[in-house]
C-alpha cells in the first residue's frame, strides 16, 4: 500500500474554503479504484494546519490520482490558500494488508 501525508498550511483567511475545496476532492477520491483511504486532518491547536493521509493500493494508483480532474481542480483552486507549499511525506502502509 502508498501512503502519503500530505502537510498543508493555509493562511487563517482560507480555513473554510479550504475545507470546502478539499471536502469536494475528498468526495471524488474515496471513489477511485486504487483508493484505500483519504483522510482530512485538521489539528486542534492551529486550525490552518492539515493532514491529508492518502492511501492507494498502489504506487501507479496513487501517481494516477494525480491525474484526475478532481485532483487538477483542488490543486488549482487551493494554490493561493496555500500559507507554505504543501509537503508530501510518502510511507509504506504496513496495516491493514
Amino acid at each position: 500500500m502508498q501512503v502519503t501525508l500530505v502537510h498543508v498550511r493555509v493562511r487563517p483567511e482560507s480555513v473554510d474554503a479550504f475545507i470546502a475545496a478539499t471536502r469536494a476532492n475528498h468526495e471524488a477520491s474515496v471513489g477511485e479504484a486504487g483508493n484505500r483511504r483519504f483522510d482530512v486532518l485538521q489539528a486542534p491547536d492551529d486550525p490552518a494546519r492539515f493532514i491529508l493521509y492518502e492511501a492507494y493500493a498502489s504506487a501507479a494508483d496513487a501517481a494516477a490520482h494525480k491525474e484526475t480532474a478532481h485532483y487538477l481542480a483542488w490543486r488549482t483552486a487551493v494554490a493561493d490558500m496555500m500559507a507554505e507549499p504543501r509537503r508530501g511525506e510518502p510511507m509504506n502502509g504496513l496495516f491493514p494488508a
